[in-house]
């Protein structure tokens, strides 16, 4: 499913000869084209599969500035209205990261990306800071030639505005989700300072609570092991399809998946003590928990297939004890080597 582009215009921070950050600006904006349309998708797909996201929205400063300034609210709001320059206002908020970058000492240098598309009939505004790395190719004489290209796989800095969300349901401050990458806190501070935003949402904390709560559920629902794994399996495909069109988790929407009555799933998430949010961004890590336990401590580590308990794996609870029957041939070697 393709996006609709209204709006892609590049810029680039880099370090001058005096060692300072500078933004070079691009003039307009590229017209659309297939190989931009193109660009715009790969760059909002990498964006969907990164797996730690903060999710927020905007909030009014309270105190007050030596140099008052427009908020990147009010810009954003100016800049996707009929009359707004979105070239003007990609200048202007490239000059805010800039400072941003250079007030938390997060100096980076590469492509600062501003891409204004509509995908499954909502609107967003993706800003990201992306860097290149070199390709060698071989060309049809057979020689050898180098070639920048943009190094989307290692995509940190970014941040997403649901432009549609914030039109129509700002109050649920939900509508700005940034990755927050490997840096931790220092990205998450870098973009809450350059939009204007706080973080509201523990987007790991909501996707360990639905599991907690589809596993209470469907132990309440009295399920035989076999269809305890095949309602996780609609949960993994449900989380597959959610994550793959960038879209959130939906728990009414989840409920149709599960067994039960109508909507006893929504129901019974409603009746928790601490009920998961109607709706949340996914986060891949859950994928693997749907399909395996796993743990580590005291020496071991142990990860298998969820379908393998009471099969070739059984747990005793009462004498804390774990019972493998058909150990990988790999392991069995080492063990049968180290008893020799």
């Amino acid at each position: 499913m393709s996006a609709l582009i209204h709006h892609f215009v590049v810029h680039q921070l880099s370090i001058n000869q005096q060692q300072e950050l500078v933004l070079v600006p691009r003039n307009s904006c590229f017209d659309v084209s297939p190989a931009i349309e193109d660009l715009a998708q790969q760059i909002n797909h990498a964006f969907n599969v990164k797996p730690a996201k903060g999710v927020g929205g905007f909030v009014e400063k309270t105190d007050e500035e030596e140099t008052p300034q427009l908020p990147f609210s009010a810009i954003l709001k100016e800049a996707i209205s009929s009359e707004g320059d979105f070239v003007k206002f990609s200048v202007n908020a490239s000059e805010r990261l800039k400072k941003a970058l250079l007030d938390t000492a997060s100096v980076e240098t590469g492509f600062v990306i501003f891409s204004h598309y509509q995908f499954l009939a909502t609107d967003y505004l993706l800003i990201a800071i992306i860097n290149t790395k070199q390709h060698v190719e071989i060309n049809s004489a057979l020689e050898l030639t180098a070639s920048d290209h943009l190094d989307l796989a290692k995509m940190q800095l970014a941040v997403r505005i649901d432009l549609t969300q914030l039109s129509v349901m700002p109050e649920h401050q939900r509508y700005i989700s940034f990755i927050k990458g490997r840096m931790g806190r220092k990205v998450s501070d870098f973009f809450m300072q350059f939009l204007g935003c706080e973080e509201l949402v523990d987007i790991k904390q909501q996707n360990k609570q639905l599991l907690n709560t589809v596993d209470a559920y469907l132990a309440a629902e009295q399920l035989d092991p076999q269809e305890k794994n095949q309602a996780r399996q609609k949960v993994a495909e449900y989380y597959k399809e959610k994550l793959e069109q960038g879209e959130d988790i939906q728990v009414k929407e989840l409920a149709t998946k599960l067994p039960g009555e109508e909507n006893s799933f929504y129901q019974f998430n409603q009746s928790a003590e601490q009920p998961v949010e109607e709706n949340f961004q996914a986060d891949r890590s859950v994928l693997k928990t749907l399909a395996k336990f796993s743990g580590a401590g005291g020496g071991i580590t142990l990860s298998f297939e969820r379908s393998l308990l009471g099969e070739r794996i059984s747990y005793d609870a009462s004498s804390d004890t774990l019972m493998i029957r058909g150990i990988p041939p790999n392991l069995k070697d080492q063990l049968t080597k180290a008893q020799n």
